[in-house]
């Protein structure tokens, strides 16, 4: 990969990681997509269930 490509996505993760750090509506949304990820998950077992079920 190119150095500079590199080092940018490193200085964005950290700089996101001290967003949601300090900003209390970044932690609010981060949350609610965990929340939303899991309940597609949920979903997605289930509906994998019933079919092997079948």
């Amino acid at each position: 990969m190119d150095d500079k490509f590199l080092c940018g996505v490193i200085l964005g993760m950290l700089g996101g990681a001290v967003l949601a750090t300090n900003s209390a509506k970044a932690r609010q949304m981060v949350k609610e997509g965990q929340a939303q990820v899991k309940e597609k998950l949920n979903d997605v077992g289930k509906q994998s269930s019933k079919n092997s079920q079948d």
